[in-house]
């Protein structure tokens, strides 16, 4: 996971220097964008982002992102189905919600208590 964070900084980089109005950043941008907060820039790796983006529109290239991100299962989703945890979790849901609105319920109540900020406890 750490190796695609550093490659992302490539990325970001290139997207704010497109977002702040380039419309075609090169790597000599994206070199600027990371020296500005202390990171040395690897010339192969700003290469190859300046190429796969280079003549894309960057608003384009986010909106097929979404689609992609939307296509991927949830994690959490999968888990509590898989595990027959469904319908235990549903069940439990009501609960949970009934306490909260207990909880908000006292909170309301105990509000003008605490606007003493416990002084005179």
């Amino acid at each position: 996971m750490f190796s695609i964070c550093l490659k992302m900084r490539y990325v970001a980089a290139y997207l704010l220097s497109a977002l702040g109005g380039n419309a075609s950043p090169q790597a000599a941008d994206i070199k600027k964008i990371l020296e500005s907060v202390g990171i040395e820039a690897d010339k192969t790796r700003m290469e190859k982002v300046v190429t796969e983006l280079g003549g894309k529109n960057v608003e384009e290239v986010i909106a097929q992102g979404y689609g992609k991100l939307a296509s991927m299962p949830a994690g959490g989703a999968v888990a509590v189905a898989s595990s027959g945890g469904a319908a235990a979790a549903g069940a439990a849901a009501p609960t949970a919600a009934e306490e909260k609105k207990e909880e908000k319920e006292e909170s309301e109540e105990g509000s003008d208590d605490d606007m003493g900020f416990g002084l005179f406890d």
